[in-house]
């Protein structure tokens, strides 16, 4: 049994709202070891020995059923995590504004064009660069009100925003 790191795409966004008390105590009732969140994130860490795509459908089919949303999970082990660090294209912005670069992680890895057309979107010294199925963001002035922090799901992932009901 290790962590898992999961990520839901969208949680707390929009409306999109699971309290993270009850996704702790959903988590305890799916057999998951030690649920934790951080912060109202709405991201959990658990312990499990399920692989990863599986986890990732049970916990999508569970938020479905207790919460009423369809969001897609994404869940990750410690090394994977390790090494979505390690591959941060922006490692000098992040150890000096680490609240300014962001890692946004694809389910279903990024789209073909879809790095281009956020990268589109980039103004102000704001820079998009791709790893694997990660898009890292470097916002120089804050991801606020950021145009490339608000608009890349519909150019980069497979998934509708959370609480859609639709995966395409």
């Amino acid at each position: 049994m290790t962590h898992r790191i999961i990520l839901f795409r969208g949680m707390n966004t929009g409306g999109v709202r699971a309290p993270v008390g009850e996704q702790r105590a959903m988590a305890e009732a799916m057999g998951l070891k030690n649920p934790r969140t951080l912060q109202a994130s709405g991201n959990l860490v658990v312990e499990s020995g399920k692989a990863t795509a599986a986890l990732e459908a049970d916990i999508e089919t569970a938020m479905e059923k207790t919460f009423g949303l369809k969001v897609a999970a994404m869940v990750r082990t410690p090394e994977q995590w390790a090494k979505l660090i390690a591959a941060n294209p922006f490692p000098k912005e992040a150890a000096a504004h680490p609240a300014k670069v962001v890692a946004m992680v694809m389910k279903d890895g990024i789209r073909p064009g879809g790095l281009e057309a956020v990268q589109a979107l980039a103004r102000n010294g704001e820079r998009v660069e791709a790893a694997g199925d990660v898009l890292f963001f470097w916002f120089p002035e804050g991801q606020g009100q950021s145009e490339s922090s608000r608009r890349p799901r519909r150019a980069c992932w497979a998934w509708e925003p959370a609480g859609t009901g639709t995966r395409s």
